[in-house]
């Protein structure tokens, strides 16, 4: 991977820490999670069944979110109750049958049927970093979260045989991948939002999963200059959250994308 920092040096005033911490006051709850697909997350007790859900439900959650919600319960109608059971216990061949025909917006059946292969072969050990998976041995000038989801990913579409760039794009492509940064910000934190449950990574290890409605709110407030919602402005983004939490930016994002969601205005 060759690095991606930002290099820009951004500095947060006093009311723009202020404002961010208002926000995460009034947003940061439960009650606020409703329609969206992290609920999906919530109907599972394993933490197998979460990676899958939770890597399926992150993936697809591009477009409107009622699609998306229809989508996700085809999907896991499928799979049944235990998706981590019903990838390992079927043979690809069943599982190409069962989602014959797959299609949400722009992917389809080779790229999902896909993504479902490439999970089957790594639930053995987990989709999140491996057991012998150090922080410590990877390169410095990246956040630890990112090399453990360039690490997945590869994984994922070796043993899916095919790229998947839409579904899993690769954090050294310079995408602000913002479904996965999502999926890892389930799956890390725990939390009234986030349900956890990955070992080996810390919060402070995320970046913020940074799309163009978040990229808005993060210049407004003084997050970012940069003028493109990429991977280095992701990383700059995480980089002022972590000047008021450093050991958990990320406990701010689902809070600063509420207002929007909700249709509300800022009451900051």
């Amino acid at each position: 991977m060759s690095p991606l920092l930002p290099d820009a040096d951004v500095r947060l005033s006093p009311r723009c820490r202020a404002r961010i911490e208002t926000l995460y006051a009034r947003y940061h709850r439960h009650e606020h999670v409703a329609r969206d697909p992290l609920t999906c997350v919530y109907r599972y007790d394993h933490l197998a069944d979460r990676e899958v859900v939770g890597l399926i439900s992150a993936v697809l959650a591009y477009g409107n979110v009622k699609a998306i919600l229809s989508a996700l319960d085809t999907v896991f109608a499928r799979m049944g109750e235990h998706p981590a059971a019903y990838l390992q216990d079927r043979t690809p061949a069943t599982i190409r049958r069962h989602f014959a025909g797959f299609r949400y917006r722009v992917t389809g059946e080779a790229d999902f049927v896909g993504l479902l292969l490439g999970m089957r072969k790594l639930l053995p050990e987990g989709l999140g970093p491996r057991a012998d998976w150090k922080a410590a041995e990877h390169p410095a000038q990246w956040p630890a979260g990112l090399v453990a989801m360039g690490e997945m990913v590869d994984r994922i579409v070796g043993e899916a045989g095919r790229p998947l760039g839409h579904l899993l794009p690769h954090p050294a492509r310079g995408s602000a991948c913002k479904r996965l940064n999502l999926y890892f910000r389930w799956m890390v934190r725990c939390d009234a939002i986030d349900p956890g449950g990955w070992k080996g990574l810390e919060p402070a290890d995320l970046v913020v999963p940074l799309d163009t409605h978040l990229h808005r709110v993060a210049v407004t407030l003084g997050l970012t200059r940069r003028k493109q919602a990429n991977l280095a402005a992701a990383i700059e983004v995480t980089a002022g959250l972590r000047q008021i939490d450093p050991v958990d930016p990320l406990r701010f994002d689902f809070a600063l994308t509420r207002p929007g969601i909700l249709k509300e205005a800022w009451r900051v």
